[in-house]
């Protein structure tokens, strides 16, 4: 049973719990909520390319317990589904949701060669520019890069996917940092620079990780933002102004 099939019939049986039948239903409506869970567990687990022994050696536990919680057999505590988001990689809310990440998985299989095909393509078109811009001939990178000429033109061209040692003999001889072919934009690109923000979060003090992380404190944030944003001269008069204010 796929799980659309589970989660509308998870909804059919919670139209009828107040039903004369109520009792029944109601252990009708936890075994379809079992079931749903351990689609969702198993969906997450896949997606993380984790094995059950994988997730019964972090819990613990034997992998039949994992097997029983994916088959809904068995149903996992609270702090068990948050080690095993945390393990996967997922939110916790994943596992009470109706969404599995199998349907995102499908589509973003079929779109990877087209996406590849063209991230080569716009590397190669930066590599060009970025040789353009500091007046370098061909020859001249093939030179410093000791890399055949005809190659960099393919790799220019998008033609040839450019292995990353070779990206990074190129970059230099650019005067690039690799960053500056890293993908900004997309899906992808908005992935890999919430990891770089995250980790950058991570950096900061617990003071003010826990300040940044308040939604309370947004009102301060933002203020923050706007201060950045202003010109020298009106930040001096905003500054002079709460200095009148205090004294």
């Amino acid at each position: 049973m796929s799980f659309n099939d589970l989660a509308a019939r998870f909804k059919q049986a919670q139209k009828h719990d107040a039903s004369e039948e109520k009792p029944h239903n109601t252990q009708e409506s936890f075994r379809l909520r079992g079931k749903v869970l351990g689609v969702l567990i198993r969906d997450a687990r896949l997606d993380s390319a984790r094995t059950i022994e994988d997730c019964a050696r972090l819990l613990n536990t034997a992998p039949a317990m994992i097997e029983s919680w994916e088959y809904g057999e068995e149903v996992p505590s609270l702090p068990q589904l948050e080690l095993l988001a945390y393990y996967l990689d997922v939110p916790v809310s994943h596992f009470w949701s109706q969404n599995a990440l199998e349907n995102d998985r499908a589509k973003t299989a079929t779109k990877q060669p087209a996406y590849l095909a063209l991230r080569d393509r716009m590397i190669g078109a930066q590599l060009h520019q970025a040789r353009m811009d500091y007046g370098l001939s061909l020859e001249a990178v093939s030179e410093s890069s000791q890399l055949d000429a005809e190659l960099i033109d393919q790799y220019e061209q998008g033609e040839v996917s450019i292995p990353m040692t070779h990206l990074q003999i190129l970059a230099n001889a650019v005067n690039k940092n690799v960053n500056y072919f890293l993908e900004s934009v997309g899906y992808v690109g908005e992935l890999l620079q919430a990891r770089e923000d995250w980790q950058a979060f991570m950096a900061l003090d617990e003071d003010t990780r826990a300040f940044v992380a308040n939604p309370r404190n947004l009102a301060f944030i933002k203020i923050a933002m706007m201060f950045r944003d202003m010109p020298t001269e009106q930040l001096r008069k905003v500054a002079e102004g709460l200095l009148d204010i205090t004294m």
